[in-house]
């Protein structure tokens, strides 16, 4: 059975109260995909019948059960084509209640619906929140997921589904304010080894601008194809084998997930006024919170720490100089890359000794990666280490193929509260994984600061045309339009200091930043290192309005208070043998 399959995209600008002519349209440019060849074609979120509905009252003409009129036309067109179609239209159930749903509809008729899950602004409007969660369709063409537009911003959603075998999710959106393909679609591909087929409307309604920019992303994070904006039908093909190999930047992922380190992610820490809940029955609360600059070193480790010392002496001084109040710089930067079993050093020791007195002498916070060597054992190590000497360990807890060769994994999460914050640790492959990060911002983290080392690819600039797109949408240049540790930032509304080495000899690209919290402000709150040594600061605001109530995003979490928890029960139980 051949892996390999033609898939299209269709993007679609649908009249507001034109149900028939939109449905008729959706069906010509569906036959057309499927006369080029297409075996899975993905039509855009609520295209029968356009989005910005005022309430109930103006969209009940238009809601449809399922199996209903639609898709029984769309069903005839799939039987007769022998292909798969993704339609995305407003449902009534049985009960009178409406859903934004998308459904699968095969040579068979009806294979499976999603119902999404997480509203977005508009959806209350007229919408409930869909009860259909994480579903997996097995088809001969391969094993298909949905996800409707806002609910690709939960780092749970595709996780579960790429769990569940998904070889490609198939992602129908309404997308606004945004230069696309979107840094999320591709971080979703990216982090879950899977295919993304996104489908977005274009065009203007009601005064909000879509964005277009329907696409293809392979396992890798590669944009495939791209189309900016218009009526059309975007061709690529996928390969089920790239997507069953599960690899993210060369690691077998699934297999190094720690799910006995996510039960927290079942938890819901921001349903109730963080403010009080990180108090309760007198726990130490939140810091203050303040002002602070920020910065991350990007330097190449070399194999004699008084050298590297010196490196890490030299760029914290000219961040104290920029104002900064801590400095995070890369993984194992005290103790070298090449053989961090034979350089490593126990904590406390001449090693931390030598950064504790950097850190008085220059009243900075400083986060350093190193080999740790506790009696026979060796850990992959970052230390946060304060002005008064106090220091902070945090031990890897997702060791890549090599790392496994000479040191242990770690057991437990580091968050400590500090003036600048709530600071959570992860070293360099640990925020590959989405559940890491995820978990630190459940503890009320501010920032995680990320010493890193990692090779290969995890940014790109825009990966289509540049013109064409209306305003508002952001379309001025931007070398680095995704970035998957801003993507960390902002699905978590937190700070990410991201501290990466650069060698490019040996393949790591640095691009290091500091990205901010808040996914929807533009421009973004962020500074990013160009290239070579160097440095990036950004500003850092933990404060509050005087409020009881959480004021600031990196405090309220808008993103991470809309989870669902209730159905991520998968992500506390090991991968599929298959992985």
């Amino acid at each position: 059975m051949s892996t390999t399959h033609k898939v299209a995209a269709v993007q679609f600008e649908p009249t507001m109260f034109e149900k028939e002519r939109n449905i008729a349209r959706l069906l010509e440019l569906c036959e057309q995909a499927a006369a080029a060849g297409a075996r899975l074609i993905v039509t855009p979120e609520m295209g029968t019948t356009g989005y910005c509905w005022f309430d109930r009252a103006e969209v009940a003409p238009f809601v449809e059960t399922i199996p209903g009129p639609t898709t029984n036309r769309f069903a005839a067109l799939a039987r007769r084509q022998d292909c798969y179609i993704v339609v995305g239209m407003p449902e009534v159930d049985e009960d009178g209640i409406y859903f934004n749903t998308a459904v699968l509809i095969g040579p068979d008729g009806i294979v499976g619906r999603h119902r999404k899950t997480h509203p977005y602004i508009s959806e209350p409007k007229w919408a409930a929140a869909g009860d259909l969660h994480n579903q997996v369709f097995e088809t001969p063409i391969g094993r298909i997921a949905l996800l409707i537009c806002m609910d690709i911003h939960f780092v749970e959603t595709a996780r579960l589904m790429a769990l569940g075998g998904a070889d490609v999710i198939c992602h129908i959106s309404n997308w606004l304010a945004e230069r696309t393909p979107a840094p999320y679609w591709i971080s979703r591909a990216f982090e879950n080894g899977c295919y993304v087929i996104e489908s977005n409307r274009w065009g203007l309604e009601r005064t909000v601008q879509f964005s277009g920019g329907s696409c293809v992303i392979a396992p890798d994070g590669q944009v495939i194809a791209v189309l900016d904006k218009g009526d059309g039908v975007l061709m690529s093909e996928i390969d089920l084998e790239a997507a069953r190999a599960r690899r993210v930047l060369g690691e077998t992922v699934f297999a190094q997930r720690r799910p006995e380190l996510y039960p927290e992610l079942l938890t819901d820490t921001f349903s109730w006024n963080p403010r009080d809940f990180f108090g309760l029955y007198g726990h130490e609360p939140w810091p203050a919170g303040k002002t602070s600059r920020v910065s991350v070193a990007q330097f190449a480790p070399a194999d004699d720490i008084s050298r590297n010392l010196g490196e890490i002496a030299a760029l914290a001084g000219k961040a104290k100089a920029e104002g900064a109040e801590l400095v995070v710089f890369p993984e194992l930067a005290m103790t070298g890359l090449s053989d961090p079993s034979t350089s490593a050093q126990p904590i406390p020791g001449r090693a931390t000794d030598s950064l504790g007195m950097l850190a008085r002498e220059l009243d900075l916070y400083l986060v350093c990666g190193l080999a740790e060597r506790d009696g026979d054992l060796v850990y992959n190590s970052a230390c946060l280490i304060a002005p008064d000497g106090a220091i902070s360990v945090y031990r890897k807890t997702h060791l890549s193929a090599d790392e496994r060769g000479w040191a242990t994994a770690g057991d437990e999460w580091t968050v400590v509260d500090t003036p600048i914050g709530r600071i959570g640790l992860l070293i360099g492959h640990d925020a590959s994984f989405p559940e890491a990060g995820r978990v630190l911002a459940l503890h009320g983290c501010d920032l995680i600061a990320c010493p890193a080392a990692i090779k290969g690819r995890f940014s790109s600039s825009h990966a289509g045309t540049e013109v064409g797109q209306p305003k508002p949408i952001p379309t001025g240049p931007d070398p680095h339009h995704w970035h998957h540790f801003r993507v960390r930032a902002g699905e978590n509304n937190l700070f990410f200091a991201f501290a990466n080495v650069v060698d490019p000899d040996r393949f790591y690209p640095g691009l290091s930043g500091v990205f901010g919290p808040d996914t929807f402000e533009f421009p973004r709150r962020e500074a990013i290192v160009a290239g070579g040594t160097g440095l990036a600061t950004a500003l850092v605001d933990t404060t509050n309005l005087d409020s009881v109530y959480p004021t600031n995003v990196v405090r309220r979490k808008d993103l991470v208070s809309m989870r669902m928890p209730h159905s991520y029960r998968g992500l506390i139980k090991a991968a599929a043998s298959n992985y």
